[in-house]
């Protein structure tokens, strides 16, 4: 029986875990995990080292609750993972999104992105199309969720091809 060729190119999406809510004098950058949100984040980080999903590169938000969401991450999968926080990735659009993924190295194969919603609804929406997005997360991006595509072709120039939903990783419903 012959074996599934490897995708070009594998783009982890992961939303932040669940935050608590902005404190008062408090900057929503600052903003950090609730207790569901830790424990949601170990559950993915778990659930995703268990089926050997594993990105050559992290790309995270610098914002507080995306930097613990990663750290689960790191102590789940190893502490040795390659991750770089991008300060755009916080405040940034659909675009720079997409500008920041198709820009990366030919070597990364695989690369995780930790961000923010809408934005990471608005890629899931762009790479699988509407249709597919909506069977995916009929509901929405639910906070902690990691959606795994893999792509025939590699973005480029700020293009994200179409790709296939190949994992779903959600704490609260767990894989699909």
């Amino acid at each position: 029986m012959p074996t599934a060729s490897a995708p070009v190119f594998r783009l982890y999406l992961l939303r932040h875990a669940k935050a608590a809510w902005t404190l008062p004098g408090q900057k929503d950058f600052d903003r950090a995990l609730d207790d569901t949100g830790f424990a949601d984040a170990e559950i993915v980080a778990d659930m995703a080292a268990d089926q050997g999903l594993r990105p050559d590169l992290i790309l995270c938000s610098t914002a507080v609750r995306c930097r613990q969401t990663a750290d689960a991450l790191l102590r789940t999968m190893s502490e040795d993972l390659d991750i770089r926080y991008i300060d755009e990735l916080y405040a940034g659009g659909a675009s720079v999104y997409r500008d920041i993924i198709s820009s990366q190295d030919l070597a990364v194969a695989a690369l995780m992105v930790v961000g923010h919603n809408p934005v990471i609804e608005e890629i899931l929406r762009q790479v699988l199309s509407e249709d597919a997005a909506l069977k995916a997360v009929p509901a929405g991006y639910p906070p902690g969720s990691l959606a795994v595509i893999d792509f025939d072709t590699r973005p480029s120039d700020g293009v994200l091809p179409l790709g296939t939903l190949t994992a779903w990783l959600d704490p609260d419903n767990r894989s699909r």
